[in-house]
């Protein structure tokens, strides 16, 4: 479970880089992306899942070889 909260944790963070370093070209990302195809936002978000997913299984392996 720490590492779970840890997960979350971190990912807050990342999440709100953008919002606190960059807020306007935020909400200008936010207005063009109402003019991107639903199929386009779902292979991205599909591609991102899978990156993370490669992510932690390769952090997975360096903590439990070292």
């Amino acid at each position: 479970m720490n590492l779970v909260l840890v997960a979350l944790g971190l990912m807050m963070v990342f999440e709100g880089i953008p919002l606190f370093c960059f807020p306007d070209q935020l909400k200008e990302l936010a207005q063009k992306l109402q003019d991107i195809e639903n199929a386009t936002l779902r292979a991205i978000g599909l591609i991102v899942m899978l990156l993370g997913l490669a992510v932690v299984y390769m952090g997975k392996g360096v903590i439990n070889n070292p």
